[in-house]
């Protein structure tokens, strides 16, 4: 296929890539796309258009942390979830009061989230949020033992649904009511 020339076949283009990739696609790999050079404000201008084609679908075009997908919309997800009978992971209290540490105070130390927490990390929960690529190791603080210094990831917010941290809820939120996590799993 020939250079596309016009809004409608740039927008397939676009369309084709983000169906099929399996991760989503930053707006560096959708320049790659076109032969020609693309300007960001007009690739911009047709991922706003192809996200208003689709407003009335059952799918959605939404922008995270490490670029742009289609997803299932949010009512059509108790229906696809049968589809898997897998069950979805289960993350114990501990895991998730250490991610919720790491993401809300980044980043930190094992010895930060024990003070924090009031108790020991078990190595199993950090290494299963390092095995869910949620969390990963960004440096050492320079201090005697130079400590890893953990942080959350592009893949933690893409699970998410999120495009930066500044998303998550305010930290007030957790003491007034407990927050459902919807994850995208």
């Amino acid at each position: 296929m020939n250079q596309p020339n016009n809004i409608t076949e740039l927008k397939n283009v676009l369309e084709v890539a983000l169906l099929t990739s399996h991760e989503p696609l930053s707006l560096d790999d959708m320049t790659r796309l076109f032969a020609e050079r693309m300007e960001r404000t007009t690739l911009r201008m047709l991922l706003d258009e192809l996200k208003q084609d689709w407003a009335t679908r059952t799918m959605e075009l939404v922008q995270v942390a490490s670029g742009y997908r289609f997803q299932a919309k949010v009512e059509y997800a108790t229906h696809l979830a049968r589809l898997s009978p897998d069950k979805q992971a289960k993350y114990s209290r501990a895991v998730m009061e250490t991610l919720a540490i790491i993401a809300y105070r980044q980043p930190v130390t094992r010895g930060d989230i024990e003070e924090i927490r009031g108790v020991a990390v078990n190595p199993n929960v950090m290494r299963q949020l390092q095995e869910r690529d949620w969390v990963d190791v960004v440096g050492q603080r320079e201090v005697p033992g130079r400590p890893s210094l953990y942080a959350t990831t592009k893949h933690f917010l893409d699970d998410l649904n999120l495009r930066s941290l500044a998303e998550l809820p305010p930290m007030e939120d957790f003491a007034q009511q407990e927050i459902p996590l919807n994850l995208n799993l």
